[in-house]
């Protein structure tokens, strides 16, 4: 088609779309284009026509055409390397393609509006973002690229697809090549670049201090609490009197411990065991009473809830509460009175729960065990309170037992933890693992959970009150038609035809893929085909627990919703009305997004530190497994260490390959040779990039045999890999640890 068939085509639909109520005929079209020759008013006519076909027009009566308003969708980019993206819309299908041209400034993260302008058979629809409705982020990490009169920001961000433009007088004294934070204020119509100004100068690219501290500013979490808050929170009152023990159940005499991690400082959580007369015993789940010294309105509230959450980096936490509550005054320490909020049932050896009880407590824990000391019990050590640890075992190995029964998934993710020296710099991985130890705290957690919620809904009055639930929906079933067809590549199946069938046939294949190099790849492909869990007022059941009522109570020190529950339970208790439900919604909301931004950073956190750590093994050869493949190359896990990196189709040198979008696979158009998800192939270190947060692998051919055989060694992790060693320090631990150079 002609630039100026074209240039006809779209003043008609702008014509007909600047008046979306009206109809027209080609006379009236030819009258407001101010075109009057009959060549033309023949081209509209064809026009007219083609748009009828194409159904972007209607026909309202003979020979009059009315424009087909848009059909639009609300969908959050995720964005590509190359600018183009994706925009995941709610109950479609499939996510909207979105090519780079058509991305109309939309950045990743943001909430847009979206039309769809192609079918793809096969593939994914093709859009445009018609409008941005939400910024995600204003804040970039990035490094200054000083020119006479202006700067631009590199952004860090790989998704950050432009560089930002500074003017002189914006730099706040930023010099050429120095990391900052930098403030995306505007990007006008005709503007190539966003505009920015730099808000923070962090200092030299590569150093570790830097390059955390730059996570952190991007986005918005502030590692230090302002003067003000900070007095606030030491001037608290740090003796419990006698008139505040009165008001509480006094639970100090009943043997009561914590379990936690080894390098735990803060521990919001304990647990007492006490044997009854009648052969049950008294099991209290003690936790944390932040909402006693977290008092609505205040200064330190108003910044809890601004923070929501703790965040975990890979070296240092960053606290919802400064620390003189976190790690002392809230912290269940061991032989010291606490003030605690608890739920404390009757149970039997099985499980079963006779009575229930909730309310605010004063405690005292003559114990702090760490997972190992406890798992040690567990194994038949002996120990402090070994007949408490052993029974409260066997209870929670009733309660798990009992949760799969009822349809809840077995996720038990392994967790990529990092040593490091006394300069920041990682000088071994390890594998944090779930024992039995750390079950057992996970189920009476979830037993409080699931309790408190079932209780302030179905038992106290009023019948309609606010509460707040974390639900967590159904997949939708083209995700799980999706994750079947990848895992039937693996000789897996699933079985999707009811709610049952789908949880037995997941834990099976979660079971059936444990050891196996695609353990991890799976799992994470599984995670992604659920839905998101999230926090809100409305209960809708917990899927993945197989709960029909659920919250969090259990950590308030590090999560500001446990506090909302803490004070919406002891406000029913109290027998006072139901409060605002529209104010604790969008309490909720905070609450979910902070989570979603925390949970971001620590992902930034530890694909720097990976980065970092992998640099010195370049040239060294790993076995890996393809983790994601696509246009752009092929994603490789390290059985070893658990990093990935990518290798570039592009430098793919032994064949011309083209992405495969139905087999998930990169095809040689010459040889035929496929790269396809969980196959295990050999790679070396090519280039690291730490600051962007890139690793790049480089493939290493093996003979069409040596081929066959690596993808056959499927029954073994680490079998064959001389950078993997077993730790003998931890009993939930595996370990991969930096050799010297020679």
């Amino acid at each position: 088609m002609s630039k100026k068939k074209e240039s006809l085509l779209i003043r008609i639909l702008q014509i007909l779309g600047a008046h979306p109520n009206k109809s027209f005929n080609y006379k009236q079209i030819a009258s407001k284009l101010e075109f009057d020759s009959e060549e033309i008013r023949k081209q509209i006519q064809k026009d007219l026509q083609k748009l009828l076909k194409e159904k972007k027009i209607k026909e309202t009566s003979k020979g009059k055409f009315q424009i087909v308003p848009k059909k639009l969708f609300v969908g959050v980019m995720d964005m590509t390397q190359n600018g183009s993206g994706f925009a995941i819309v709610d109950g479609l299908e499939k996510d909207i393609y979105i090519p780079n041209y058509a991305v109309n400034k939309a950045l990743h993260g943001d909430l847009v509006e979206v039309e769809i302008v192609k079918q793809r058979p096969g593939r994914n629809p093709q859009g445009e973002v018609v409008k941005i409705l939400e910024r995600a982020k204003t804040h970039f990490a990035g490094i200054v690229k000083m020119f006479p009169n202006y700067a631009f920001i590199d952004p860090d961000d790989v998704k950050m697809y432009k560089e930002i433009f500074v003017k002189k007088s914006d730099l706040n004294g930023a010099k050429d090549g120095e990391k900052v934070v930098v403030e995306m204020y505007d990007w006008p119509e005709k503007v190539g670049s966003p505009l920015g100004k730099v808000i923070k100068v962090l200092g030299q690219p590569g150093e570790h201090e830097v390059e955390i501290h730059a996570i952190l500013d991007q986005y918005d979490l502030p590692y230090e609490f302002d003067p003000e808050v900070q007095k606030f929170a030491d001037d608290l009152p740090k003796e419990i009197t006698p008139q505040e023990i009165k008001k509480r159940r006094d639970m100090r005499k009943t043997t009561t411990f914590t379990i936690d991690p080894f390098d735990a400082k803060d521990f919001d959580d304990a647990l007492s065991v006490k044997k009854l007369e009648n052969g049950h015993y008294e099991i209290g789940i003690h936790i944390a009473d932040v909402s006693h010294y977290l008092q609505p309105g205040t200064i330190l509230d108003k910044e809890a809830y601004n923070r929501a959450t703790s965040v975990y980096l890979v070296d240092r936490v960053v606290p919802m509460l400064p620390e003189v509550l976190s790690n002392e005054l809230c912290s269940l320490r061991p032989h010291e009175d606490k003030l605690t909020y608890s739920a404390v049932f009757e149970m039997d050896e099985e499980g079963k729960v006779y009575k229930e009880w909730y309310g605010r407590t004063v405690t005292h824990s003559d114990r702090r065990f760490t997972y190992e000391e406890a798992q040690a019990i567990i194994e038949g050590a002996e120990g402090d309170f070994k007949e408490e640890i052993l029974l409260l075992d066997k209870i929670a190995k009733k309660l798990r037992k009992k949760r799969f029964q009822n349809g809840a998934l077995t996720f038990d993710r392994i967790e990529v933890r990092f040593k490091v020296d006394d300069k920041g710099n990682p000088v071994e991985v390890y594998f944090k693992e779930s024992k039995d130890s750390n079950k057992l705290i996970e189920e009476f957690m979830l037993l409080a959970n699931r309790k408190v919620a079932e209780f302030v809904t179905k038992k106290l009055p009023p019948k309609e009150k606010t509460f707040v639930y974390r639900v967590h929906d159904e997949p939708a079933d083209e995700k799980l038609m999706e994750l079947k067809t990848v895992v039937q590549k693996f000789g897996y199946d699933l079985d999707l035809k009811d709610r049952r069938s789908i949880i037995k046939s997941i834990n099976k294949l979660l079971e059936d893929i444990k050891e196996k190099p695609e353990e991890n790849m799976i799992e994470t492909l599984t995670i992604r085909s659920m839905s998101k869990a999230v926090y809100t007022t409305d209960n809708r059941g917990h899927y993945g627990l197989a709960f029909d009522y659920y919250t969090h109570f259990t950590s308030p020190i590090r999560r500001y919703p446990d506090v909302m529950v803490h004070r919406l339970l002891q406000n029913y208790l109290d027998r006072k009305p139901s409060p605002s439900k529209e104010e604790y919604e969008k309490k909720c909301i905070h609450a979910t997004n902070m989570e979603i931004q925390a949970a971001t950073a620590e992902r930034d956190s530890i694909k720097y530190m990976q980065a970092k750590y992998i640099e010195d093994f370049k040239d060294e050869i790993f076995e890996g497994v393809i983790t994601g493949v696509t246009e752009w190359g092929i994603y490789v896990e390290l059985v070893a260490n658990k990093v990935e990196g990518l290798v570039r189709r592009t430098e793919m040198r032994d064949d011309y390959y083209y992405f495969d979008e139905d087999e998930y696979a990169l095809v040689g158009e010459i040889t035929g040779k496929k790269y396809i998800l969980g196959d295990l192939v050999k790679v070396k270190v090519k280039k690291t990039n730490p600051i962007k947060k890139q690793i790049d692998f480089e493939l290493i051919y093996e003979s069409p045999e040596d081929l066959k055989n690596i993808n056959k060694k499927n029954n073994s992790v680490t079998k064959g890999n001389p950078n993997k060693k077993k730790n003998n320090k931890s009993n939930n631990t595996r370990k991969h640890s930096k050799r010297k150079k020679k």
